[in-house]
């Protein structure tokens, strides 16, 4: 990042702190680029992080996108006007366009009455619908909704899903309710929002998030069908993440972690990468270290698992395990799913240590933001973060990792394998059809007869000579047509390469070295400012 030298300092409006300039803040005249308000251990809040993100990218979009040429047929501005222009859409882009907050009864089994509050944030709507989940948990509050709003919208950019941003919670704490009880609230919220106008296939479209699930997205699905959806054919196309028999789709539970594995491994095969960091290219033999052993944790531990990796540790909120011979991600997953908890688990002890910094070549923090700071970032010994989490790295954190050569794979980037297997949902509850139903059975008999037509070729060839034709085994795995599920994978393997392209050819370009966040807010910017500009949209 550009440092901020004694002459900016000395520049800055009084309102300026320290903090802000010591946490990758930047001056530009007068103008202060980020100023991030410390919470308790210094760190800015997470929407503060989120701006401050932005900021950092936005000066460089602005040079490129204020010499950027016209498209084809438009007269070039003078560059004064260009530059105003261009700057103006990029001051829209930022704030969130809009953002209720809720109160509603919960009438619980014991018959007492409970006040929920709850929040659902639409950071932009270039494109609609506007896209983002929902969670549960008591951290909720609406600067948290906000700042991961602000996040989906340049996340959907990134890997080109057509959606704007937006992000929704309930201040709950799941695991204090029974099912009833969570039944209620669920459909309570999503009658609320409907009655806001912040539902619908069209509109705003929900997802799961922490502490949410297929089970949450039914119970919003069936009541907007009942409600404001009662009669549109494509009411369930309202949420994702639903069960398949109510409109889900193949891979959408482990789209996340396998969008994690992807990113990786887009990364780890670049030797110009690899090399800045001191690893040998290749994912085959690397250990890991995975925080958080939810959804998005545990598979992507299957995934690099899968593929030649080895997880050494697993860090869970309430004590972690290590096993230097490696750990079977299915073994732990039973384990869990029997017990409820990763503890007592027999091929593995539990640790003290923390092993967020323990020697690794890649640490996946998948659990909540803020989990690597200036206070333990320089103890980091992993080679490669890969950012499962929304928000897990603070700026100062990033700024210190940088510096010590350690390569981190943004979160707007790497954990967006759910909201882009979301869009293949949606896109399937509108089409009314499952992918690949209308032509497994064409796709299968075009295979037999390609191999027919080759055998024949051959035997006139070799004057009536009786020659068979064999498939191999992953041919023959093909030949009965694709499924759903492999649709899915292969859309989301590409987007997630295609994407990875996008942000190297930005971080070379303007020489960025190692970070990869700067490079990947700077092309997400570009792709929104392209919606506003080139759809020459006018502003009243």
């Amino acid at each position: 990042m550009l440092r901020t030298s004694r002459k900016l300092q000395a520049l800055a409006p009084s309102h300026v702190s320290a903090f802000g300039l010591r946490h990758g803040a930047r001056v530009v005249g007068t103008r202060l680029l980020s100023a991030a308000a410390p919470d308790a251990e210094g760190e800015p809040s997470f929407l503060e992080m989120v701006n401050l993100f932005v900021e950092n990218a936005r000066e460089l979009a602005l040079q490129r996108l204020t010499t950027k040429p016209p498209p084809p047929g438009r007269r070039q501005d003078p560059p004064d006007q260009k530059r105003a222009f261009v700057k103006g859409i990029l001051d829209i882009i930022q704030p969130c366009n809009a953002t209720v907050g809720l109160s509603f009864p919960l009438n619980k089994d014991n018959g007492e009455l409970e006040i929920i509050r709850a929040y659902r944030s639409q950071h932009s709507h270039h494109r609609l619908p506007t896209k983002g989940g929902i969670r549960y948990s008591s951290d909720v509050d609406e600067d948290e909704v906000k700042a991961l709003a602000m996040l989906m919208t340049f996340k959907c950019a990134v890997v080109d899903v057509p959606f704007g941003g937006a992000k929704g919670g309930v201040k709950i704490e799941p695991s204090n309710y029974s099912e009833k009880e969570l039944e209620r609230i669920t459909r309570r919220f999503t009658v609320e929002l409907a009655k806001k106008n912040f539902i619908g296939p069209g509109v705003d479209v929900p997802a799961p998030d922490m502490g949410t699930g297929e089970k949450e997205m039914s119970w919003m699905a069936d009541t907007y069908a009942m409600t404001l959806g009662f009669g549109n054919m494509n009411s369930h196309a309202c949420v994702t993440g639903k069960p398949i028999s109510q409109g889900g789709i193949h891979g959408r539970i482990s789209a996340t972690g396998r969008g994690v594995y992807h990113g990786i491994d887009n990364f780890i095969k670049d030797e110009h990468y690899m090399s800045l960091v001191g690893l040998e290219p290749g994912l085959a033999g690397k250990t890991f270290i995975v925080q958080g052993f939810g959804n998005v944790g545990m598979h992507t531990m299957r995934y690099l698992h899968r593929f030649g990796a080895k997880c050494i540790g697993v860090i869970e909120k309430d004590g972690s395990l290590y096993n230097g011979d490696g750990i079977d991600p299915k073994e732990l997953e039973d384990h869990k799913l029997a017990t409820g908890t990763i503890f007592g688990f027999p091929g593995a002890k539990i640790t003290q240590e923390d092993l967020i910094t323990a020697e690794c070549d890649i640490l996946v923090p998948a659990a909540s933001e803020k989990q690597i700071t200036s206070k333990n970032a320089h103890k980091i010994q992993a080679k490669i973060i890969a950012e499962g989490a929304n928000g897990p790295t603070t700026p100062a954190a990033d700024k210190i990792l940088q510096e010590r050569k350690r390569l981190v794979i943004p979160d707007l980037y790497i954990n967006a394998g759910g909201v882009t297997v979301s869009y293949f949902e949606w896109l399937k509850n509108l089409n009314h059809v499952s992918y690949g139903r209308l032509t497994w059975k064409y796709e299968k008999d075009s295979n037999y007869h390609l191999l027919e037509s080759v055998q024949k070729s051959l035997e006139n060839h070799f004057k009536g000579e009786k020659i068979p034709i064999k498939p191999s085994e992953s041919f023959l795995s093909r030949i009965a047509g694709v499924s759903e599920k492999d649709i899915v994978h292969s859309g989301l393997e590409y987007t997630m390469e295609r994407s990875a392209k996008q942000i190297m050819r930005c971080a070379q370009e303007y020489n960025l070295g190692l970070d990869l966040r700067l490079a990947a807010y700077i092309v997400a910017l570009e792709k929104v400012y392209n919606v506003y500009s080139e759809a020459g949209l006018t502003f009243s």
